[in-house]
């Protein structure tokens, strides 16, 4: 299905890429009518909630399909600034909460500084564009970036520095991946027209055959290995996605009549922090033991996921020795996963002392 109705039929569609009337009034309700579920509160709310989700949506689909921004995607300096203070707000929301006057400054001013730093780096003439890329540089540039907002936090700290400078780094990696987006879109045209024959979003294998051409340009190899994971990536989170949200909500509703809650309500901390700060940190504990053992099956191989989109990882070595009866293939292969899976259940022990402080390892 993701192959059919995500790969072939949006690869056909941007040949043409408008969007037809009916959709541009279905998706903005749709739009609307989810985020008035997930934000929730007074009729009032709600509705003033899906009023402005449905306007936005209908306008940026208007505009995706007059101006055919499919084609040649890109965000730009406004759009980065104008997704940057929403996700600056966003992350001071969720972990300081708006009161806290320190940290929203530190999240408007981290925004700003990216802002300028995109003319620097990611816009025309920028150091993404001179300088030959690779991974490693890049994550140079994320430490960077992530040190910068710290440090703005710790400028801004006041009483609390540590939550200043934990907002301002979260705030400036996520800007920071704003421009890094914005730049593989800036190649996206080139890779789609002349590489792929205007059908970017592959379907088989774990690369374009002829790409040898473009070895050098870490952006194109960037969008290619991109487009070649998405399909099964959608595939392998859509297995999970329904049980790991089943698990957190029942957790989540366990945890909230805890006594420790009511205390932390009747201490009068707001809402957000309890449920941010003391509720959801141990109901992620049960959610980490899944994870770990899901882990270990991810790196085992998905055999059907890598049968279906073509690839050769651990689930076709499986298979291949199976039907050849190779078994120091086999072995190979438990003796790999029994190890990951060993090792991320050793993680998934530490990560409980952190979500919950009063689980301690005692010798």
């Amino acid at each position: 299905m993701l192959k059919a109705y995500v790969g072939i039929a949006f690869n056909n569609f941007l040949q043409d890429p408008t969007i037809a009337p009916w959709l541009l009034i279905a998706l903005p309700l749709l739009s609307g009518l989810i985020w008035m579920g997930i934000l929730g509160g007074s009729a009032r709310r709600r509705w003033m909630i899906f009023g402005i989700a449905t306007v936005a949506t209908a306008g940026v689909l208007v505009y995706i399909s007059a101006t055919h921004w499919l084609d040649n995607p890109s965000l730009g300096p406004v759009v980065i600034l104008v997704l940057g203070m929403g996700l600056g707000l966003l992350v001071v929301v969720l972990t300081t909460g708006l009161e806290n006057r320190k940290s929203l400054y530190t999240a408007v001013v981290t925004v700003v500084v990216g802002f300028g730093f995109y003319f620097v780096v990611g816009g025309p003439g920028g150091l993404f564009h001179s300088l030959n890329m690779n991974i490693w540089l890049l994550l140079g540039f994320a430490v960077v970036a992530v040190g910068v907002g710290v440090l703005i936090g710790f400028l801004f700290g006041g009483v609390d520095r540590q939550l200043s400078a934990r907002t301002g780094g979260i705030t400036a990696f996520l800007v920071g991946g704003l421009i890094v987006i914005d730049r593989f879109m800036q190649d996206f045209q080139l890779y789609s027209q002349n590489i792929v024959n205007g059908r970017p979003i592959a379907t088989v294998g774990a690369s374009t055959p002829n790409l040898s051409d473009y070895s050098s340009s870490f952006w194109i190899q960037g969008l290619d290995s991109f487009t070649h994971l998405l399909l099964p990536t959608i595939s392998l989170m859509l297995i999970s996605l329904a049980g790991y949200s089943r698990y957190s909500r029942a957790n989540l509703l366990d945890v909230l009549n805890q006594d420790y809650i009511r205390t932390a309500r009747a201490k009068g901390l707001n809402e957000r922090t309890v449920i941010m700060r003391h509720a959801f940190r141990n109901a992620l504990i049960p959610l980490t033991t899944v994870i770990a053992f899901d882990i270990g099956g991810l790196i085992g191989g998905a055999i059907v996921t890598e049968s279906v989109f073509a690839w050769s990882g651990m689930g076709v070595l499986f298979d291949q020795a199976l039907q050849l009866t190779d078994v120091n293939a086999l072995m190979g292969y438990f003796i790999v996963t029994g190890v990951v899976i060993v090792a991320f259940n050793i993680v998934a022990d530490i990560l409980y002392s952190v979500l919950d402080p009063r689980i301690r390892v005692t010798v």
